[in-house]
């Protein structure tokens, strides 16, 4: 047995010996030479870094061989990227840091390439959750509207959906944790489902992104960036707490994570109260109040070629679902009718390092389970049994099971990167309720890549080619001859897309993007089969087994100038989408309640975004943004597109202060944005009349008791502005957006 563990040892030395690669280097100011401390170090792709210590040094082990991005960033100084050869043994970088007034410059991490925004083909936008704080959003999918080109499908304050350059629902694809998320996004009443505590960051790809995403990403990406694990060696962990005046909201995240050299662990909980919202006349909207509980944890495990991450999000949410104006009190649990939703997402990343190539394998499980509350159902079963609801069961009651998977080879050829990739899915839905509004059914997708980026001295080309194929098998549900009757289903789509895009240093100051791509949408089960009412919607939808798959064809183009002072873009769009799919009413009623059908008919959307940002110099503490977004959406018929949001022009005045030796930052900005008359309707859609929001804010750290404490309070609509957004799906029923609301929140490290 000695003998045998002896000889085990010994097999393992070379193993161990490998794991020893390390690089070492000083990080300095380019104008005096001095250290910087707290830069950051990092291999984006390996997922491993450092920061430097008060001589500047910093050293990182167990590093794979091969060629990596580095990226070296800190604030106040151009962030720097670089492809470094790792070779076995010790490994030396040193760099100068050149000042800069331009934020931080990040890696996008929802293109598989590894590159800055700046240096990505496609067009990117990237915001940190804390960013989207500072300017009071309440919830995720109220941030994301800060961001140009993105705006909100949303039913009061609770709910709401992600709508990029004019595409929501089924076209834009969410992905969190790594994964897919899949929980019912078909519904307008079906909010983002993802609470913001967390998530490090949001990108937004604009556009097609079939060719990474498959189908449903014919209109662009949602990509949420989880909160990373703590630096080797070190333990850390916080408390937030949030309070929002206009709904009486509360909330609180707590987080704690622990990394050794191998082993890495992190959790954090939240849980958010909010009442019914106020207009800006004073009117509180009866029912738009939610709570909302979330758990995340993740554990991962690294050594010098592999590393596994494995994380977990628990979601549970109650939201009522807003129809009329009625009692006026601050309670907190819905009314009906109202939801329950709660959501299960696994996830399993797990990468292996070659010298010249690595391979990438994701996995994840997502159970979503949807009840809805109906006032009607309520009534039915008598008074005796109204405390008893709960034990009654929904009218409609929902599973969503979703298995996904995206395996990726990366082989390394010069400076030509290349994905070769396969994803897929499989999901269930399943009824439970006494209502089906659509059957129980399978889906199944399968999709094949291929995409390689060729890297030059002074432009990058980009190149891309895919194949889907989509099976959708939906179950009979009730009596032929019923007017709830839904038919069997045995439907398959496929799809061949391809894209292709260039982005040259046209001078040293600008850069041009040019992206063609296409993208394609399978037509999904509620499209195809549903038969019943939306009660947030206040309408029946028809569906129509014999539609066709989506498909389309879009141009971009985008030029960029930046200097150390100034900066400014213009990107433009053309998209053009075969047998587009839009709900149209029939003229006919089910009840009191207006039918709706499912119809197709080619479309086109064009617009874009274009803004600048200056930052003068000497004066660097001070900041003028300005952003203006636009997009028009039209049918062959030359009607106009519903939900398509009304141009919007965002100015801001900002100052920051932050010195560069020490961590303590604050902050003050004034915003005006104007959202203009939206004129161009559906013909069933009413138009809306021009207004402007106020908003104001400050934030940054204090030290209190030796302990440094973040701080920010914000104010939105500060003047009491009564509007409604075109985007709200409460504008049928007159009822009015938010009004004043100051934020406030409290950020303590422990």
């Amino acid at each position: 047995m000695k003998q045998f563990y002896i000889s085990m040892l010994l097999a393992l030395t070379p193993l161990l010996i490998c794991a020893q690669n390390t690089l070492t280097g000083k990080i300095t100011d380019s104008e005096n030479n001095g250290p910087l401390e707290q830069v950051s170090v990092y291999f984006p792709q390996l997922e491993k870094g450092t920061v430097t210590d008060a001589s500047g040094d910093f050293t990182l082990k167990g590093l794979p061989e091969g060629s990596y991005k580095l990226v070296v960033a800190y604030l106040g100084y151009e962030t720097y990227s670089t492809s470094f050869q790792i070779t076995s043994g010790s490994n030396q970088f040193d760099y100068q840091m050149e000042p800069s007034a331009i934020e931080i410059d990040e890696v996008v991490l929802s293109t598989p390439f590894h590159k800055l925004e700046r240096e990505n083909v496609m067009k990117v936008e990237q915001k940190s959750i804390a960013e989207l704080k500072s300017n009071g959003a309440i919830t995720l999918a109220d941030g994301i509207t800060n961001i140009p080109g993105v705006s909100s499908v949303s039913t009061g304050m609770g709910i709401g959906k992600p709508v990029i350059r004019g595409l929501s629902f089924n076209r834009v694809v969410v992905y969190t944790q790594g994964v897919r998320l899949e929980n019912q996004q078909f519904g307008g009443e079906h909010g983002l489902g993802i609470n913001d505590a967390g998530i490090s960051s949001v990108e937004v790809i604009k556009g097609p992104a079939s060719l990474l995403y498959g189908s449903d990403a014919l209109g662009g990406v949602l990509y949420l960036n989880p909160e990373s694990f703590e630096l080797p060696g070190q333990t850390s962990g916080d408390v937030n707490l949030n309070y929002f005046t206009n709904t009486l909201g509360y909330g609180a995240n707590a987080g704690f994570k622990t990394s050794g050299e191998r082993f890495k662990f992190l959790a954090r909980g939240a849980y958010a109260s909010n009442a019914d919202y106020e207009t800006g006349d004073g009117t509180s909207v009866t029912n738009s109040r939610f709570n909302e509980a979330d758990f995340k944890t993740g554990l991962a495990y690294q050594a010098t070629q592999f590393k596994s991450e494995l994380r977990y999000n628990y979601n549970a949410s109650k939201l009522g679902i807003p129809e009329e104006i009625g009692v006026q009190n601050n309670d907190r649990d819905p009314l009906l009718p109202n939801q329950e939703i709660s959501t299960h997402i696994i996830s399993s990343k797990n990468n292996f390092f070659f010298k010249k190539s690595s391979l990438e394998a994701t996995f994840g499980y997502t159970f979503n389970d949807r009840k809805e509350f109906e006032e009607h159902h309520h009534e039915e079963e008598g008074e005796e049994h109204e405390e008893e609801e709960g034990e009654e069961g929904p009218a409609l009651h929902m599973e969503l099971s979703t298995f996904n998977y995206n395996i990726q080879f990366n082989p390394q050829w010069g400076k030509m990167t290349t994905i070769f990739g396969i994803q897929g899915m499989h999901q269930k839905n399943e009824n439970f309720g006494e209502e089906v509004l659509i059957p129980d059914a399978i889906t199944n997708d399968f999709g094949i890549l291929a995409t390689s980026h060729i890297h030059f001295e002074h432009s990058d080309l980009q190149l891309g080619l895919r194949y889907d194929l989509r099976s959708i098998n939906g179950e009979e549900s009730g009596v032929v001859g019923d007017e709830t009757y839904i038919g069997a289903l045995d439907r398959n789509f496929n799809s061949f897309n391809a894209s292709a895009g260039i982005r040259m240093d046209l001078t040293p100051n600008i850069i041009g993007r040019f992206n063609l791509a296409t993208g394609f949408r399978a037509p999904n089960l509620s499209e195809l089969t549903s038969n019943g009412l939306h009660s947030g919607a206040n309408r029946v939808e028809i569906g129509n087994a014999d539609l066709k798959s989506e498909q389309n064809f879009q141009v971009d183009v985008a030029l960029e100038y930046n200097n150390k002072h100034f900066e400014a873009y213009i990107n433009a769009f053309y998209n053009g989408v075969s047998d587009f799919i839009y709900l149209q009413p029939t003229g006919e009623f089910r009840e009191e309640d207006p039918i709706y059908d499912f119809q197709q008919q080619n479309a086109t959307l064009y617009g874009g975004e274009f803004g600048f940002h200056l930052h003068p110099h000497p004066l660097d503490w001070l900041h003028l943004e300005s952003s203006y977004d636009i997009v028009y959406g039209q049918l062959e018929d030359k009607s106009n597109l519903p939900l398509i949001p009304a141009n919007r022009w965002t100015n801001t005045f900002r100052v920051e202060w932050k010195k560069r030796a020490s961590q303590y930052r604050c902050y003050a900005f004034v915003t005006l944005q104007t959202h203009f008359d939206q004129n161009k309707v559906a013909d069933f859609e009413t138009t809306t009349p021009r207004y402007n929001l106020f908003n104001m804010g400050i934030g940054g750290d204090v030290r209190f008791f030796d302990q440094k404490i973040g701080y920010k309070i914000s104010g939105n609509n500060l003047f009491d502005k009564n509007y409604i957004s075109h985007l709200s799906r409460l504008k049928t029923d007159g009822i009015a957006n938010m009004g004043r609301n100051i934020a406030f929140n409290l950020s303590i490290p422990l």
